[in-house]
C-alpha cells in the first residue's frame, strides 16, 4: 500500500471511494514562475559521463515522448532499453497526428508570446492544470522547433523561406507549425532517426513487437517490468535502474475512437495498482473534426485535422430535417453556429466547446447525414476567396484521405463532421519532474496528466511529447541517478518472481474462460456504456447506472470470454483481452471521479452544472483540484488524494470565447 494511504478520514460518493491525504508537487522551485525551469535545471544533479554508461534506463512507448526520450538519454550515454507492441518504432500512435505543433515563436508577430500560450494553455484547460507545468511546456516550446529543423522535418514554408504557421482552436494567434496535415508522422520520422543513430552507436536496444504486462517494484522502487513477446508469447523481464513510460494515453477504453487500434491503457494501468497514482481519469477529450460513425461494423473512426477549421466554416440547416443536398441549401437557410454563437473566436473555438455546440445542434435535430449525428465543414468561400490549388497545398492530403473513406469531394461538397473520442488528458500523476509516487518510475507524454488540464488545446499534443523527451525527463532523470549505483537486482529476486507469476497467471485465466462471446463483443459493450453515460456529457443518474453495471459486465468478461489459440505464440485475441481487461477495471475508475466531480470544466461536463446558455459551470470552491487515484486492492473502493491547485500568475474566471 502507498504511503500516501493513512487512515481514511471521509467516506464520500455513497460509499464508492475513500478520501486520503492530501498530495502535493514539492518538486517546482519556489521562484518566479518565469524562473522555476531555469532554477530546477541548475538544481538537478548530474551524473558524470563516465558513470552513466553503468546506468540502464528501461523506455516503454516509442511514440514521440518515448523515442525522444530514449534518443536524448542514449546519446547522454545512459545503457537504454526501448519497448513498443508496434512491429516498428515508427508505426506509433504519434505518427496519426495531422494538423500541426503549437510553439510561441511569434512570427508573425501578431503578439504572441510565451506568456500567451502559457496564458491560452490554461484557460483552455478550464483551469484545472498546474501552472508550473504549463509555464515550462510554453518556454520549452521554442527549443521543440529548433530541435526539429535541425533533424531535417519537413515543416511548411513561406514564399520567402520563414516557417509557416496556422491558428488552432482557443487562440487568437497563428502559432500553430506544421507540415500539410502529415505532421506527426514528420515529427515521428525525426524522432525515429534519432533514435535510430543511438541504436546504431551502440547505446539504445529496441524492442519491438513486445508489451509490457506489470511493473516491478523492489524494496519501493520501480526496477524494472515483465514484457510478453507478441511473436512467441514468452514472457521475459527487463530490469533496469529506471522506468519511463510514454505509452500514451487510454482513449480506446470507449472502443470507437480516433487512436490506433492497438492503443491501451495497460502500462499505466499495471503501474497504477503497482502503487502509481492515476490524476482526473474522466478529463477526456471529444474532438469536434472526426468523420461520423457510419454502421455497427465500424471499428475505429478518423479524425480530421482541427486545422481544417482554418478556412471551413461550420453550419447546420436553420430548418430541423432538412435533408436536401447541402450545396442546394441557400445562405440564409444555413446556421453558422459558431460564428454565431462565439464571434470573437468564430470556428476555432476549443475542442470541448465546440464538440458540445455540435451535439446540441444535432440534439435539437439539425443534424445531418444519415443518422443526424453530423455537421457541415465546408471550403466553398475558402476556394472562391484562395483558388483551389491554394487550398489543396495546405489540405489536399486530408481532402483525399476523407474521399477515399465516404466518397464524397470535399471540393464540390462539404464534409460532414461529428465528435468523437480523441484524447485523454488524465494519466499517471506526476510532480514537475515528471516522477509518478513509485520513485524511479517516471512518465511522459499522453501518458502522464501534468499539462492540459481538463480539455487540451489543438496542437498541444505534440509539443508535450517532445518537450517531455527531450528536454525534461534527460534532466530529470539525470537527477534521481545521481543516488546510484542502485543494488543490483538479480532475475530470481522474490520482487520480480512475483511480477513474472502475476502475469502468467492472468493469461492462464484468460485462455481458461472458454467461454461464448468474443473480446471484440465485450469491448463494443463496454465502450457504448462509457460513451453513453461518460462521453460528450455526464449525469449523476447516468454515472450511477454505468457503475451499477461495470462488476457485473467485468465479472461476465472473465467468466464468458473466448479466446482462440494458446499462449505460445501470435494471438491476438489474447493481446486484445489483455487490454480490455484493464480497460473494463479503468473505466469503473473513470465514472467514479466523474461522479465525484460535481461540477463542469473542460471535456467533462455535468449535466447539473452548467450555466444559462449552456456553458460548463465550474466549482473552484470545491473542485480546484487534482483527483489522483489510489489502487487499494482488487474489489476495494479507490482512495482519492487531493492536490490543490494554485493559480498566481493567471486567475481563474468563466471562460468566454464570445
Amino acid at each position: 500500500m502507498s504511503e500516501l494511504h493513512q487512515e481514511p478520514t471521509a467516506v464520500q460518493g455513497e460509499g464508492r471511494y475513500v478520501l486520503g491525504d492530501p498530495i502535493a508537487d514539492t518538486r517546482a522551485p519556489d521562484s518566479p514562475i518565469a524562473d522555476r525551469w531555469s532554477d530546477r535545471k541548475f538544481s538537478a544533479r548530474l551524473v558524470n559521463p563516465a558513470n552513466r554508461r553503468k546506468m540502464s534506463v528501461i523506455v516503454v512507448g516509442t511514440g514521440l515522448a518515448g523515442a525522444a526520450a530514449a534518443a536524448t538519454l542514449g546519446e547522454a550515454g545512459y545503457h537504454v532499453k526501448s519497448f513498443c507492441y508496434q512491429d516498428s518504432p515508427r508505426r506509433a500512435h504519434s505518427i496519426a497526428a495531422q494538423g500541426g505543433i503549437n510553439a510561441a515563436k511569434n512570427y508573425r508577430y501578431d503578439g504572441d508570446s510565451i506568456h500567451r500560450l502559457f496564458y491560452d494553455t490554461v484557460k483552455g484547460g478550464d483551469f484545472r492544470s498546474r501552472e508550473s507545468n504549463v509555464h515550462r511546456l510554453a518556454e520549452v516550446s521554442l527549443n521543440i522547433i529548433d530541435q526539429c529543423v535541425a533533424q531535417g522535418v519537413p515543416f511548411a514554408r513561406e514564399y520567402s523561406g520563414l516557417l509557416d504557421t496556422r491558428s488552432f482552436g482557443g487562440t487568437q494567434v497563428s502559432r500553430t507549425f506544421y507540415a500539410r496535415g502529415q505532421t506527426g508522422q514528420q515529427l515521428l520520422l525525426g524522432a525515429y532517426q534519432a533514435l535510430e543513430r543511438q541504436v546504431h552507436a551502440g547505446t539504445v536496444e529496441v524492442h519491438p513487437r513486445t508489451e509490457m504486462l506489470d511493473l516491478i517494484v523492489v524494496d519501493g522502487k520501480a526496477r524494472g517490468i515483465v514484457t510478453r513477446n507478441l511473436f512467441t508469447g514468452e514472457l521475459d523481464t527487463h530490469l533496469a535502474d529506471v522506468v519511463i513510460l510514454c505509452s500514451g494515453g487510454y482513449g480506446n477504453v470507449y472502443y470507437l475512437s480516433t487512436n490506433a487500434k492497438g492503443s491501451n491503457v495497460t502500462a499505466a494501468w499495471r503501474a497504477h495498482k503497482r502503487g502509481a497514482l492515476f490524476a482526473n481519469p474522466c478529463y477526456t477529450q471529444i474532438h469536434p473534426t472526426c468523420i461520423p460513425v457510419s454502421g455497427e461494423y465500424q471499428s475505429k473512426l478518423t479524425l480530421m485535422s482541427e486545422s481544417l477549421r482554418n478556412d471551413g466554416r461550420v453550419w447546420v440547416p436553420k430548418e430541423r430535417g432538412d435533408d436536401r443536398d447541402p450545396n442546394d441549401i441557400p445562405e440564409d437557410e444555413r446556421d453558422y453556429y459558431l460564428e454565431r454563437q462565439y464571434p470573437a473566436f468564430g470556428n476555432l473555438v476549443p475542442r470541448d466547446i465546440a464538440s458540445r455546440a455540435a451535439k446540441n445542434m444535432c440534439d435539437a435535430e439539425h443534424g445531418v447525414g444519415p443518422s443526424g449525428l453530423g455537421v457541415y465543414l465546408d471550403f466553398k468561400d475558402a476556394i472562391e476567396r484562395l483558388g483551389r490549388p491554394a487550398v489543396e497545398a495546405k489540405y489536399g492530403n486530408l481532402f483525399e484521405m476523407y474521399e477515399r473513406i465516404t466518397g464524397d469531394d470535399p471540393y464540390e461538397t462539404p464534409m460532414r463532421i461529428y465528435p468523437a473520442i480523441h484524447y485523454t488528458m488524465g494519466g499517471l500523476w506526476v510532480d514537475y519532474d515528471l516522477r509518478s509516487t513509485i520513485p524511479g518510475l517516471f512518465v511522459g507524454g499522453e501518458a502522464n496528466f501534468s499539462d492540459h488540464g481538463a480539455n487540451r488545446l489543438g496542437a498541444s499534443a505534440l509539443m508535450q511529447g517532445l518537450s517531455d523527451g527531450y528536454f525534461v525527463l534527460p534532466t530529470t532523470v539525470a537527477d534521481y541517478l545521481a543516488d546510484a549505483p542502485f543494488d543490483e537486482v538479480p532475475q530470481d529476486h522474490p520482487a520480480v518472481q512475483e511480477a513474472v507469476d502475476a502475469a502468467r497467471g492472468r493469461i492462464d485465466k484468460l485462455l481458461s474462460a472458454n467461454g461464448h462471446r468474443t473480446v471484440d463483443s465485450f469491448h463494443r459493450e463496454l465502450g457504448q456504456l462509457v460513451w453513453d453515460q461518460c462521453g460528450m456529457a455526464r449525469s449523476k443518474e447516468g454515472l450511477e447506472k454505468a457503475l451499477d453495471r461495470l462488476p457485473s459486465l467485468r465479472e461476465e468478461f472473465w467468466r464468458d470470454v473466448k479466446i482462440v489459440g494458446t499462449g505460445d505464440g501470435f494471438n491476438q485475441s489474447l493481446e486484445k483481452a489483455n487490454r480490455v481487461a484493464d480497460f473494463m477495471e479503468l473505466a469503473e475508475l473513470m465514472c467514479i471521479d466523474a461522479l465525484h466531480r460535481e461540477e463542469s470544466c473542460g471535456g467533462h461536463f455535468r449535466v447539473e452544472s452548467q450555466t444559462e446558455d449552456g456553458e460548463a459551470q465550474r466549482d473552484d470552491e470545491n473542485f480546484s483540484y487534482v483527483a489522483a487515484w489510489e489502487y487499494a486492492g482488487d474489489n476495494q473502493r479507490p482512495v482519492l488524494h487531493k492536490e490543490d491547485l494554485e493559480f498566481s500568475y493567471v486567475h481563474p474566471t468563466q471562460r468566454s470565447y464570445k
